[in-house]
Parts: structure tokens; C-alpha cells; sequence
């Protein structure tokens, strides 16, 4: 039984402050990078950077990263803003640090800024160092990724590049851009999650209707009355920023009663001993923990702030309810045949991890229940070994906390490891054959 929460004051701590930074060089975004590499890395957010950051450590230094936005973590910290989301909810030890090796920790780089922070977030430090739970700051997450972007040299190895194919063969990857191709030897895949569509059956799929939007779209200005659909954390936000405007919300929850817990999965997973539990069971019993530890739930710190408003009215909740419908004018039908209209209504129904169907051949993917067949040493795809994932894709062989940052650490440790090796024995294969000769 929880008998403390968490008073909402640690969801807040100032965003945009002057960190001192490495210089990292600066060149051409849309220049080509070099047409071969030793690995090609998509996507460049927290997972992407942490793999890059491993193999520099490794002495992999030959990388190409290709990512939409074309800057480390932008896309990341963008979606972050876009919910004005102040801290994160992965504690001070989980973080996309290179597990193993401690050239720079998020605790320590934090308190080395010690003079910047706030005394809430000097406690969060302090809470850290005792072994507690912790509120990292976005700020300080932020200042800290570009520190291991600086210090690892991954600004001068990322492109912008829409990623359209990758083809494996025996001996490397040909990784099909929008602007440009390049080939590696290897190459990882850091998708992370792209955002859950609406059922087709709400209004017959495609864009929503008018008034409807997405929780990672802009959000029109005005109108008094909001409409939030959806459980997680990204729901708690919307909730959170519409009262500050003012306005009168209306949360409809599928399930009977909102889940609040520290993190995002049990945190027992995070742990070596939870990942070994995972290990241990067959198939279907993974699936069955996947689905019973990954459901949307939000952060302890919301709870008074979500109970006051629903005592005063200006938030009215709607448990056990799921959604038939939505139409123009945002009208959401409920399955007892209540329709609720606002002015507004944004989806928040989670996310839904990217594991390359879009960009491998499904063959080579192996799709099963929604996931992709891997090899559990080296989270290289079984039937195309030289492609690795480093993310929510990897649930099925680290458990539910793949999709956290502490699961990228995991990923990236294994995922590294597995290529520097590779490449190693590689590089030694063809002298051992002119010794032969």
C-alpha cells in the first residue's frame, strides 16, 4: 500500500537554461554522408546516441547515424515540448549513458551543475545518491545529451535522411535514403515508438475528424471545453495544460480506475534479476507479462492535482468507458451511447514500438505477435544477422523496460559488443588468408 505521494511541484523545473557546452563541429545538414561505413545507425534519438556513444568506446569511430530530423535527440526533446513536460519519469540511473563505462554519469554530470538547480532538484540529486527514487529535470537531461553528443563526436556523423529501405545481404546492409544511399556492414535500427491510431471503426480511418487531433500535433489555441482520450502519462499532461488555460476537460479512461506508479513498467525489470525472470518463460508467458506490466499509467505526482480539479469540477472523468465513435466538432460517443462534445479532442492512445516491418522485408523480420524475431545474444534479427534494434522493438528479449531508456543501456551494452566483436574478427579474417596462401 503507497501511503506517500509525491506533492506535484517536482513536475516542475525551468527549461531553457544556459548550459555550458563542448563545441561540436558544425557542417552541412544536407550533404551526403560518405557512401560506406563500418555501421549505420537509424535514428538518432536517446537509443541511437547511446550506440553511438558504445562503439566510440568501443573504437568503432567509422558510424553514420540517419535521422529524420537530422540532430540528436531533436525529435525527442520536441514531442518532450510540445507536451510542455518539465522532468522526466527514468530516474538519474537509467539514461543513455554507455553502461560499463563512467566517462560521464547523468548524476554526476548534474552535479557538476550543481550552482544551476533548483533546491528541488538538489533534493532529486540527493534523493539519487541515497538509492531513492528520482525526478530528472528535461533540462538537465537535455544539456546532458548534448554533452555526450559533443564528447562522443555524433553531431559530425548524423545526416538528415528519411530511411525508406534497408537491405540485407551476407557481407553488409545497403540502407536506401530519400536523398542518398550507403552501405555498412552493419547496421542497427533505434525506431523507438510511433504514436497508436485511432480504431478504424471511430470514423472509417485516415485523417480524424475535424476538431480531433493527436496528442503529438500542435494543439489549435481557444474553446473552453477539452476532451483528453486515453491512460498514460501523455494524457496526464494534456490534462494538466488545458486546466492551466482554463478550460473544462473531460477524461475518458477505458479501463475502471487511473493507474499512478513511479515508473512507466515495474521496476523490478529494470534490474538484472527482473530481466532473468523474463528469460526464464516460454513465449506466451512473455506475452503475457508484456501485457500485463506495459499498460499506460502516469506519474504519483499528478495525483492531487487530477483528484482537486475532479472535486471542483472543472475535471470530469469517465471510468469504464470506451469509445464507439468520434465526429466532427469533436463528438466522442461512448459504448453506453453518451456522446460528450468540446471543443477539442485530443487522443492520447499510446504508442506502439517500431520493429522494421516498414523497412525490411517482412521475411527477414519474422513477425510474430507483433514482434520481431531476434537473436537474444545479440539482438542481431535471426534471419538477418547483420541488423540489430536497439529499443521498444527489443521488448521480447529484455522484457517490458526495452522501451525505457534504462532497456536502451541493456540493448546498446549487448548490441555494441556483439558488433565491435564482429568487426574485429572481420578485420583479422582476410591476413589469416594471405598467411595461409
Amino acid at each position: 500500500m503507497i501511503s506517500f505521494v509525491p506533492e506535484p511541484h517536482l513536475l516542475d523545473s525551468p527549461r531553457g537554461r544556459d548550459w555550458p557546452r563542448l563545441r561540436a563541429p558544425v557542417r552541412d545538414q544536407d550533404a551526403a554522408p560518405p557512401p560506406f561505413a563500418e555501421v549505420a545507425i537509424v535514428g538518432a534519438g536517446p537509443a541511437g546516441l547511446a550506440v553511438a556513444s558504445a562503439l566510440w568506446h568501443h573504437g568503432v569511430r567509422d558510424v553514420v547515424l540517419l535521422d529524420r530530423a537530422g540532430e540528436p535527440c531533436q525529435r525527442f526533446f520536441g514531442r518532450i515540448d510540445l507536451l510542455g513536460q518539465r522532468v522526466l519519469r527514468s530516474p538519474y540511473e537509467h539514461h543513455p549513458g554507455v553502461e560499463g563505462y563512467r566517462d560521464c554519469e547523468l548524476l554526476d554530470f548534474a552535479r557538476l551543475h550543481w550552482s544551476r538547480l533548483t533546491p528541488v532538484e538538489r533534493r532529486e540529486i540527493r534523493m539519487a545518491q541515497a538509492g531513492h527514487r528520482s525526478v530528472v529535470p528535461v533540462d538537465v537531461f537535455d544539456a546532458y545529451c548534448a554533452h555526450l553528443v559533443a564528447s562522443h563526436h555524433v553531431a559530425e556523423r548524423t545526416w538528415r535522411a528519411s530511411v525508406r529501405e534497408v537491405r540485407p545481404t551476407t557481407d553488409a546492409v545497403t540502407v536506401l535514403a530519400d536523398r542518398f544511399t550507403v552501405t555498412a556492414r552493419h547496421v542497427v535500427l533505434c525506431l523507438g515508438e510511433e504514436r497508436r491510431p485511432a480504431p478504424e471503426s471511430w470514423w472509417g480511418g485516415g485523417r480524424p475528424p475535424s476538431g480531433v487531433s493527436y496528442w503529438d500535433e500542435p494543439l489549435p489555441r481557444g474553446g473552453q471545453r477539452q476532451i483528453v482520450v486515453g491512460a498514460g502519462l501523455t494524457a496526464a499532461h494534456l490534462i494538466g495544460n488545458a486546466l492551466a488555460a482554463g478550460r473544462e476537460v473531460h477524461w475518458v479512461i477505458r479501463e475502471t480506475g487511473e493507474r499512478f506508479q513511479c515508473a512507466d513498467v515495474n521496476s523490478t525489470f529494470f534490474r538484472p534479476e527482473g530481466r532473468a525472470r523474463f528469460d526464464r518463460v516460454t513465449w506466451d508467458e512473455r506475452l503475457g507479462l508484456m501485457a500485463r506490466f506495459r499498460r499506460a499509467s502516469i506519474m504519483f505526482e499528478f495525483r492531487p492535482m487530477l483528484e482537486r480539479a475532479e472535486a471542483e469540477g472543472r475535471l470530469v472523468v469517465h471510468r469504464g468507458e470506451a469509445v464507439t465513435t468520434v465526429a466532427d466538432g469533436a463528438a466522442v460517443r461512448l459504448d453506453g451511447g453518451r456522446v460528450i462534445s468540446g471543443d477539442l479532442a485530443v487522443l492520447a492512445l499510446g504508442t506502439a514500438p517500431s520493429i522494421g516491418t516498414r523497412l525490411l522485408p517482412p521475411d527477414l523480420v519474422a513477425e510474430r505477435d507483433g514482434w520481431p524475431s531476434l537473436d537474444e545474444r545479440t539482438l542481431g534479427y535471426e534471419r538477418a544477422p547483420r541488423v540489430s534494434v536497439v529499443g521498444a522493438a527489443a521488448g521480447m528479449v529484455l522484457g517490458p523496460a526495452a522501451r525505457n531508456i534504462d532497456g536502451h543501456r541493456v540493448a546498446t551494452a549487448r548490441v555494441a559488443a556483439a558488433i565491435a566483436g564482429r568487426l574485429s574478427q572481420e578485420s583479422v579474417a582476410p591476413q589469416r588468408v594471405v598467411a595461409r596462401v
